[in-house]
């Protein structure tokens, strides 16, 4: 089976927070945010809702993809998130079966 890579991006309950990372699993990487175990980022702005994701099979193109997304404006990463998810539903439900 090919390595799968995920390039994603999560909110706070009221979506004023965006965060973007990179990780080979997103089950386990969106648990560790939902448990204050990810970033110190996540950790003090409450992140815990997967809006957005995407993944990859080349882990410097997941990287790029990343790099990319961040380098961007707000208003870019919000365009994204609307254009495949507009109700800004948290996707770690229905995706991760959680």
């Amino acid at each position: 089976m090919a390595k799968r890579y995920y390039v994603y991006i999560m909110t706070n309950k009221h979506n004023t927070v965006l965060y973007t990372g990179v990780t080979n699993n997103l089950s386990r990487r969106v648990g560790e945010h939902r448990e204050k175990r990810g970033s110190a980022f996540t950790k003090r702005y409450n992140v815990v809702n997967l809006v957005h994701f995407e993944v990859f099979s080349d882990i410097n193109e997941a990287i790029l993809r990343e790099k990319q997304i961040k380098g961007g404006s707000r208003q870019k990463k919000i365009d994204l998130v609307q254009g495949d998810n507009p109700e800004w539903r948290d996707l770690s439900d229905e995706l991760l079966g959680w």
